[in-house]
């Protein structure tokens, strides 16, 4: 029987999400971090997302959702995390900053 090749991938957090995650109440830090080695050993689990955002994955927990974008093969970027309630705005301010330095 022959195994399945594994992708070994590196999720690329920046240190503001990393800083958001700690300041997180315990319950949802821990099920963020699963959610995060989720996305790592399925990256396409997440919705796309349309329009401004076309190339953004979603990935719900709860209330909450990792933005997060498939860089290549190896390499998972996460954009933002946060509440449902903002954070898709929140996203769409981060690519608009990203694409106009």
């Amino acid at each position: 029987m022959a195994s399945k090749d594994r992708i070994r991938r590196k999720l690329r957090v920046p240190e503001e999400v990393v800083a958001l995650i700690r300041g997180c109440h315990p319950q949802l830090k821990r099920k963020i971090k699963a959610g995060l080695r989720h996305i790592l050993t399925e990256p396409e689990s997440g919705k796309s997302l349309k329009d401004e955002l076309e190339g953004i994955k979603s990935y719900r927990i709860s209330r909450f959702r990792i933005i997060y974008r498939i860089s290549s093969k190896q390499i998972i970027d996460v954009v933002a995390v946060g509440p449902r309630k903002t954070i898709y705005e929140e996203t769409y301010r981060i690519i608009k900053k990203e694409s106009n330095p």
